[in-house]
């Protein structure tokens, strides 16, 4: 009676993780596929009924939404600043997380007490500040190098992960063997070459999940990008995205707006349908086994 007790129980509760992660994932998928459909739509579809299937593809959407509202250029000026901000933040995260993780020496403490500090630290209070700083240099050199840069935006979204990144990163590093390193040495090879050639292919799956939440955090950004870059030429896609919407309320462009969202939403889906597997793997593998 007892088996049978605990069974039941334990089925119930398989059942209610199930009926739970079904209702999330419909949460997630419907509005995500409504998005998709609204982009197709034609105009006039919006004034029915608004769950109605799109009668046809129409694409136009899409080529207005990079015409005519500008979003090609703002699509161009996210993947500059993410770029940017990835390639910056891995050649400073790597070698610091490799080194806080593997060496011991003088005040490697008070570097992994700082950057545990900035994990704490909210970005967005401090926009302001750092306006204020740009700005002040702006104002030092007579010119406008520091504010309406691609270049100073990616190395703030950089910096601001570095935290995070180092955190990460540094966690895995430490749970990898060192008789690889060992190893490498007596063959000759020296400290960065071991690294490169040694260390970052055994940490692949950790490195992957760092670009994949920082590529999110750096594409989705909205309040450093809206204050830093304040000239259209180079504002990013989530700041045109907004502006887009606020002109598409009033004109009554509803299909645009949907297909400016989904311009948005698409790279980030492609590339975690890409990269998925590595992701897990980065998340619960913990060292490398043998």
């Amino acid at each position: 009676m007892k088996k049978r007790k605990s069974m039941s129980a334990e089925t119930l509760f398989k059942i209610f993780i199930v009926v739970v992660l079904v209702a999330f994932a419909i949460t997630i998928i419907v509005p995500v596929g409504w998005a998709f459909m609204a982009s197709i739509k034609e105009n006039s579809e919006f004034y029915g009924n608004p769950w109605a299937l799109p009668k046809g593809f129409h694409f136009q959407n899409f080529i207005d939404a990079f015409e005519k509202a500008n979003m090609g250029a703002y699509f161009l000026n996210s993947v500059i600043v993410t770029a940017l901000g990835l390639a910056i933040l891995l050649v400073v995260a790597l070698p610091a997380a490799y080194v806080l993780a593997r060496y011991r020496f003088r005040g490697r403490k008070i570097l992994n007490v700082a950057f545990m500090g900035g994990l704490f630290i909210n970005v967005n209070y401090i926009v302001v500040p750092i306006f204020l700083m740009l700005v002040d240099g702006d104002a030092l050199i007579g010119d406008t190098f520091f504010t309406n840069n691609l270049f100073i935006v990616g190395l703030i979204y950089a910096s601001t992960a570095l935290p995070f990144t180092i955190y990460l990163l540094s966690g895995y590093f430490a749970t990898l063997p060192k008789d690889y390193e060992e190893a490498a040495y007596v063959d000759g090879s020296g400290y960065f070459r071991t690294m490169v050639k040694i260390i970052m292919p055994m940490a692949k799956p950790s490195i992957i999940t760092v670009i994949l939440f920082n590529f999110l955090a750096f594409w989705n950004e909205y309040i450093i990008s809206m204050t830093l870059l304040t000239e259209d030429s180079v504002k990013t896609l989530p700041v045109g995205l907004m502006n887009l919407m606020k002109a598409q309320n009033a004109a009554a462009e509803y299909g645009q707006m949907y297909a400016g969202l989904v311009i948005v939403m698409l790279p980030t889906l492609i590339l975690y349908i890409i990269v998925q597997k590595k992701l897990t793997q980065g998340m619960t593998v913990g060292g490398i086994k043998g």
